[in-house]
């Protein structure tokens, strides 16, 4: 069984510059079958206006979910999208992640019932991130080894995850430690199997709140695919003034409960309370 409809969800707060650029990742895919779906946790009518104009334009499917600004919900505003949209599978990542050309079509490739997806991305520092165009996206420039250094990115063993010969990226799947966590950043899965565990934590801010989904995932019986060398998001930097310590602390003790628990289910979660019998 391979997706029928494929969603990407796309998290975002007043940050209009890098999610225009994570749009035209997204107009050079490879794969067009897919719709937008921007997770918009507050931002101001800036945003607005860049999704209505690329809505307007007609060649990416976008819809926008917005609600207030009452501080950091991301958990609340991805659950409200999940619960809302009628695709069969969802990829997840940031509106400040370009894709590259083929990261759609490689979800589907490797898609399959049981197994949530783990793929990777690249940090760019903060002059490549600024330098890179429409053009440069558009012709593939920006995950180039050669290009990104040319334009400030300093070299670095984590290079090598931009290597284009897919035996390569196979073997280097298989060979990494890292293990195949649900990561905001780029992971994928079934959208009945996040319903099945009753979406994002909402009692959870910045700082794990990922992987404590993909925690519920594997404790209700799912498996998961390592796919980082094949699947990429340029990650464009910034700034994250919502970080503190005693915020990773408390998402750090809900992780660990959910792991001694085997807990497969959030009760503040798509559903508010128990899990339905």
């Amino acid at each position: 069984m391979k997706p029928q409809k494929i969603g990407i969800v796309i998290t975002t707060y007043n940050n209009p510059a890098w999610l225009e650029k994570c749009f035209w990742g997204w107009q050079a895919q490879t794969n067009k079958n897919f719709t937008l779906l921007i997770a918009d946790d507050g931002s101001t009518q800036e945003t607005k206006a860049l999704i209505q104009r690329y809505q307007a334009q007609n060649n990416l499917t976008i819809k926008h979910y917005w609600h207030e600004d009452l501080g950091f919900r991301k958990c609340e505003i991805l659950n409200k999208v999940i619960a809302a949209t009628d695709c069969d599978y969802l990829i997840f990542t940031d509106g400040d992640c370009v894709p590259a050309p083929n990261l759609v079509q490689t979800h589907y490739d490797y898609a399959e019932p049981g197994y949530f997806l783990s793929a990777g991305y690249f940090k760019l520092n903060m002059a490549v991130s600024k330098a890179v165009t429409e053009d440069d996206i558009q012709a593939g420039k920006l995950f180039e080894k050669q290009w990104l250094i040319a334009n400030g990115q300093p070299k670095s063993h984590k290079m090598g995850k931009l290597n284009p010969n897919p035996l390569y990226q196979r073997i280097m799947n298989k060979l990494t430690p890292t293990k195949a966590t649900w990561n905001g950043a780029n992971s994928s899965t079934w959208t009945k199997d996040i319903i099945a565990v009753n979406g994002f934590n909402e009692d959870m801010q910045y700082g794990g709140l990922d992987r404590e989904l993909g925690e519920r995932l594997w404790n209700n019986g799912m498996k998961s695919k390592q796919i980082r060398y094949s699947a990429i998001f340029m990650h464009l930097d910034h700034k994250r003034g919502y970080e503190s310590k005693e915020i990773w602390q408390k998402n750090y003790d809900i992780r660990n409960e959910v792991i001694r628990t085997k807990s497969t289910w959030t009760t503040n979660g798509i559903i508010k309370g128990n899990r339905p019998d």
